[in-house]
């Protein structure tokens, strides 16, 4: 493991920077019966006229408890993908700075890159969806800010192999930012507790996929202390708001709902495994740790326009790399998946 020097990383500007401070950050008892004049907030009292808690406090203690890791390596953001932006904007350097991306995968990364004027190292991956490690590295330099590996990767469902995601952590000498969008469905443990073995390792989790909260927009980033110290820097000081909050408590608290959920889209994505198999136009099936199934078909724009046309609407990826002719397949509810399968047989 290489020396992890946060300072190294962080851009100039960010270091010497100093976060704003909202009414909320400089009075912390807002909880408490007062009198609050301080935030220029409506007083007529409706459950939202004042504004939300900028730390999340309450939200980070219940994830806290259920993940096993400190509040204060735990940062929210509305949605993955403002994390993710942040992440650019406090260590990537605009027209100077790199990160490295392993198509096929989730596309935002490379649209973040964009956005923020950083250059994207695409080093696709192997015929096996698995990272190829020795171009990666090889394609390292001091520009090389973060690594992003999605895994189980979107869209093709595998989890990468524990050697390879070992060696990158070991070798890599910038941040790793792990996407763990699907991992409730993996059977593969999160690299959740390694935050503190790898001091440059990232976490990223959502509540949009297994906790059924896509339309809440909450992501979650886990990290060493140093590192959610300078992502708390440069955050929206209300980038969290208050219904989201609650909500996400609201589900949390009955996580026993969620794992039953997890169950029955798990025993779902098995039977609808066995059934695609007998599809003659399909031609493979990818392993899956995900909620969705990636499948090549004999011609997917064909297949993807038939099955628009009977009110079914999957994702047609065969603009991504090495997924020509693939179809990607969320797992729906039994009920949709028997639907989507008659649909197929008659095709």
């Amino acid at each position: 493991m290489r020396t992890f020097d946060i300072n190294k990383l962080v851009r100039k500007k960010v270091l010497a920077m100093q976060s704003y401070s909202s009414a909320r950050d400089e009075f912390k008892d807002f909880y408490k019966d007062l009198i609050f004049l301080d935030a220029n907030e409506n007083p007529f009292e409706n459950g939202l006229n004042r504004y939300p808690d900028p730390k999340q406090k309450s939200l980070k203690k219940k994830l806290s408890e259920l993940k096993n890791i400190r509040e204060n390596q735990i940062i929210l953001g509305n949605g993955s993908d403002e994390l993710l932006d942040l992440l650019f904007r406090a260590f990537c350097e605009p027209n100077r700075d790199s990160v490295i991306t392993l198509p096929p995968t989730y596309g935002m990364y490379s649209v973040l890159a964009n956005l923020n004027a950083v250059e994207n190292k695409e080093i696709v991956l192997q015929n096996d969806f698995e990272p190829n490690v020795d171009l990666i590295l090889k394609a390292t330099d001091e520009t090389t800010k973060i690594l992003f590996l999605c895994s189980p990767n979107n869209p093709t469902g595998n989890s990468f192999s524990e050697d390879n995601m070992e060696r990158l952590l070991a070798d890599f000498s910038g941040l790793i930012v792990i996407d763990e969008a699907y991992i409730d469905f993996s059977s593969k443990e999160s690299w959740l507790q390694k935050t503190e073995q790898f001091p440059n390792l990232i976490i990223l989790q959502t509540l949009s996929k297994a906790y059924g909260l896509a339309g809440i927009r909450l992501g979650i980033l886990y990290a060493n202390a140093q590192i959610i110290a300078v992502l708390d820097k440069i955050k929206p000081p209300y980038n969290v708001n208050k219904l989201t909050q609650e909500k996400a408590l609201e589900r949390i608290e009955n996580y026993d709902v969620v794992l039953e959920e997890i169950k029955m889209i798990l025993t779902e994505r098995e039977k609808l495994i066995a059934d695609l198999n007998t599809i003659a136009f399909i031609e493979k099936i990818y392993n899956s740790d995900a909620n969705f199934i990636l499948v090549k078909v004999d011609d997917a724009k064909k297949r993807y326009d038939q099955l628009l046309e009977k009110g079914i609407v999957i994702r047609n990826r065969s603009n991504q790399e090495l997924c020509g002719n693939c179809l990607r397949i969320t797992i729906g509810t039994e009920k949709e998946n028997r639907k989507l399968l008659e649909i197929l047989k008659s095709l």
